[in-house]
């Protein structure tokens, strides 16, 4: 299923997140008064696929997740190394997936599950896109 929304509304239903744990689907089950939902199979990705800007070839969504304002999609890697040991993450069904197999909710969301502390994600986290060549820090996608 896909839901389309405009960037105006994706960055309010950001904007009304608790934090980096909150998803965009529990903001709205908020505002809509139904109960929480932990079990959430997918990210917001999978709902904002079919936005503007976030197609390959005509009428074709590129499958992925949001994070804050940037789109990873779909075979995006992550690396990061803590303690001398590298971990590992991607994006598979529009959905973080750790090296553990875990789907983590957030960049902060699986860098604290390395760490055991609160960790900024977006500095904790190298990233290769399926069209970069070369690994970048993820935060520097934000700018």
């Amino acid at each position: 299923m896909h839901i389309e929304i405009d960037f105006e509304v994706f960055k309010a239903l950001t904007a009304m997140r608790h934090s980096e744990a909150d998803t965009h689907n529990e903001v709205i089950r908020r505002l809509l008064s139904l109960p929480s939902n932990d079990l959430e199979p997918r990210g917001l990705g999978s709902l904002l696929s079919g936005m503007p800007g976030h197609m390959d070839g005509p009428g074709k969504p590129i499958e992925g997740i949001w994070f804050n304002d940037v789109f990873f999609q779909e075979g995006t890697e992550f690396r990061a190394t803590y303690k001398g040991r590298t971990y590992f993450a991607k994006i598979v069904d529009g959905r973080w997936i750790g090296q553990d197999g875990i789907a983590r909710t957030s960049p902060s969301d699986a860098a604290s599950s390395i760490s055991s502390t609160n960790v900024n994600g977006w500095r904790f986290w190298f990233v290769k896109r399926p069209k970069d060549e070369n690994w970048s820090r993820m935060d520097e996608l934000r700018r």
